[in-house]
């Protein structure tokens, strides 16, 4: 990911952050075929590994299995919130008019060798861990066991489960790092009037500093 300094964001706090609040996540693998993409929940395990360790699975059918079981490495993309930035947004544009639209956005890519995981013991951890997760804020969740026993032994034979052990963690926060003061000020109160709330949360995060160099 091509990251100028302004923008690069090393703090692992950070980055398991976006990481842990993506809610899909974006698997791209190579094989003979060329690139391939999915796109899955995913478990972060800060614990295992230096770079934390990503869970996940696939439908058995899907061609990525076997490039995972390859060992080649992976991409994984953790896309955050972005807004358009308008020129108009810009003190500069008043000064000088020497200003042109940008993007202003959070991603974070992670790089690793998979191992595949066909075991039903460790594919029932994988998914109830998943299903926990985003059921958690429900007010009645559902779990994995509220179904049959043996049609969840039976959902799980359809399905590959996958650990990713992070090698490399990649993080950029775009948020006008590299403008003046009072252009950043512009752009913040210029996403903040939006009623699009990719536009409010970079907004706020400009404002509490997170646009800092």
């Amino acid at each position: 990911m091509y990251t100028p300094r302004h923008f690069k964001d090393e703090d692992q706090a950070s980055l398991f952050r976006q990481v842990e609040g993506t809610r899909l996540a974006t698997l791209v693998t190579f094989d003979e075929t060329g690139l391939v993409a999915s796109h899955v929940p995913l478990l972060l395990d800060p614990t295992q590994g230096p770079n934390g360790t990503l869970t996940g699975h696939l439908a058995k059918a899907n061609p990525q299995c076997q490039a995972l079981a390859n060992g080649a490495e992976v991409l994984v993309i953790f896309q955050g919130a972005d807004a358009y930035i308008s020129p108009s947004f810009y003190a500069a544009k008043a000064e000088h008019g020497k200003v042109v639209p940008t993007w202003n956005y959070l991603a974070v890519h992670a790089y690793g060798r998979p191992h595949v995981i066909t075991d039903p013991e460790p594919l029932l951890a994988i998914v109830s861990g998943l299903t926990d997760k985003h059921e958690a804020a429900r007010a009645q969740p559902w779990a994995v066991s509220d179904a049959p026993a043996d049609y969840i032994q039976s959902m799980l034979k359809g399905i590959v489960g996958f650990a990713i052990p992070i090698e490399r963690l990649e993080g950029k926060r775009k948020l006008n790092q590299n403008r003046s003061a009072e252009d950043i000020a512009g752009v913040s109160k210029g996403l903040a009037e939006s009623q699009d709330q990719n536009d409010q949360q970079i907004a706020r995060l400009m404002s509490q500093g997170e646009n800092r160099v």
